[in-house]
């Protein structure tokens, strides 16, 4: 079996989080800057075993787009031209970012370190990937 990445875009940083191979477990991965986040994505698909990406979709709580839905669609555009045999899946993404900060709570990170959006997006990353993981 090959990992699945996934992805937490925001249009300043994006969060990424991958399984192992055997996908039973996710894991934050990284952080990077939305400018660069397709080549890092692209250049890590290319030097790992990545079956599939999979992308936490934004809508609100009666399913419906939100202001950031927009750019999600974007970004999911600009992963299909640069990646088009690479299969993307829409995960929701609802209330993941509150999650990942209650998770950073209960691990015992202080509140300094909580304070760092990076770490905040590769935790919620990991949550969209782990809650589809638990949907399989």
């Amino acid at each position: 079996m090959a990992r699945i990445l996934g992805i937490d875009y925001g249009t300043k940083r994006v969060g990424l989080a991958v399984t192992d191979p055997m996908q039973i477990i996710a894991s934050p991965l990284t952080t990077v800057d939305t400018p660069q986040a397709l080549d890092y994505i692209a250049k890590y698909i290319a030097e790992n075993e990545v079956e599939r990406i999979l992308i936490g979709y934004p809508t609100d709580l009666q399913g419906r787009p939100t202001d950031a839905t927009f750019h999600v669609e974007g970004f999911i555009k600009a992963i299909q031209k640069r990646l088009p045999e690479m299969p993307l899946q829409k995960w929701d993404e609802s209330y993941t970012s509150r999650m990942a900060m209650q998770s950073l709570v209960a691990s015992g990170i202080k509140k300094k370190q909580r304070r760092d959006k990076k770490l905040l997006d590769q935790v919620s990353a990991a949550i969209i990937l782990q809650e589809y993981l638990q949907n399989l």
